[in-house]
């Protein structure tokens, strides 16, 4: 006969309940691994679509040319490269230079009013619009600025006007600073060029826009001249402009489109990494004759670099246009053309807000 121990019996419950935890356990962790097993996959499974929906091939630039070739539009070669440029009017050059991932397209409001004055000369930079990228691979804002004197020459064009917005006025303004007897007038739209903390130590450095720190990322670089997402451009031009609601689906399609043409977005990529260079302590010395423009609600360079400037330039004037974004002269073409052409034809300038 077996006579049972009460303390081995309880001692035994125990060990078999730690066992069953034990098992519990590993069962729980399997499932979990399971199930997050499934997560993962669901997630790539998600990314894989969303890529897929995302993908874009490059549009060859003649399917591109039956929708933005206008009438006026030709290609000249310049220093080996077919410039797509649109010339209208007669009368003073006035050079029309656009901004990061813009087209001529931009100053399509203006080029309506000002052409009847001036001799309009509006061009897609490389790596932008229907020119596209250029074997040089050379996109920095001083290989913009010396394509544009070249082109100028091959045009047989002495003295000229120029306007530029964004990354276009500091091309513009590195115009005024090295060629200062021929640009005789500067006009400055939101244009870029302080970076930088300033030498009296009155300004914070500043922060470049979400859309290029972004693309500073290698990775999501390479990934974009294939995966790219018409969304992010539809919420791109609505960060530029102070009124979103005025942003027009064909805008969107324009800047998408030609985005998409073939090259354009490996020689972005390539221009962002070229940023050119840092001028900014020499703009005090621009003598020409400059007219100001911004856009109060300018969500991608503050309204306080528009004083800088002013402050900067000796023969300075500044217009600050009350509700408008980054690119005001084609948000309120209108409006911003008329300051434009009271600066040009000389009528009495002073500063001021509208």
């Amino acid at each position: 006969m077996v006579v049972a121990i009460p303390g081995e019996q309880v001692a035994m419950t125990r060990c078999q309940k730690e066992k069953i935890r034990k098992i519990a356990k590993m069962i729980l962790i399997k499932r979990l691994f399971r199930l997050s097993g499934f997560a993962i996959l669901f997630i790539l499974g998600v990314v894989v679509v969303l890529c897929a929906s995302w993908f874009r091939k490059d549009i060859p630039v003649t399917e591109l040319e039956s929708n933005y070739l206008t009438p006026q539009s030709s290609y000249i070669t310049v220093d080996g490269s077919n410039i797509h440029i649109r010339q209208q009017g007669k009368g003073t050059p006035l050079f029309l230079l656009h901004g990061s991932f813009a087209s001529l397209h931009t100053w399509d409001g203006w080029e309506k009013e000002l052409s009847k004055h001036y001799n309009t000369i509006s061009l897609d930079f490389p790596g932008h619009g229907l020119t596209g990228p250029v074997a040089s691979q050379k996109y920095s804002t001083d290989d913009y600025e010396r394509l544009v004197i070249h082109l100028a020459d091959q045009l047989e064009i002495d003295t000229f006007f120029v306007a530029g917005n964004s990354m276009g006025g500091q091309v513009a303004w590195k115009l005024a600073l090295h060629y200062p007897a021929r640009v005789k007038k500067l006009i400055l739209i939101d244009a870029a060029g302080y970076w930088k903390i300033s030498a009296d130590s009155s300004s914070k450095k500043q922060s470049r826009p979400f859309i290029f720190k972004l693309l500073q990322s290698d990775v999501i670089a390479k990934s974009m001249i294939k995966i790219t997402p018409r969304f992010l451009f539809k919420m791109n031009l609505k960060q530029v402009y102070g009124d979103p609601t005025k942003v027009k689906e064909a805008n969107v399609d324009r800047f998408y489109d030609l985005m998409l043409r073939e090259g354009n977005r490996a020689s972005t990529m390539q221009r962002l990494r070229q940023p050119g260079k840092d001028l900014q302590d020499s703009i005090r010395y621009i003598s020409t004759p400059t007219l100001i423009i911004w856009g109060e609600k300018d969500a991608w360079i503050p309204l306080s670099n528009a004083y800088r400037f002013k402050k900067d330039i000796k023969d300075a004037a500044l217009k600050v246009f009350e509700g408008a974004g980054h690119v005001p002269m084609e948000e309120i073409p209108a409006e911003t053309v008329t300051a434009a052409l009271n600066f040009l034809q000389n009528k009495p300038r002073q500063d001021s807000q509208q």
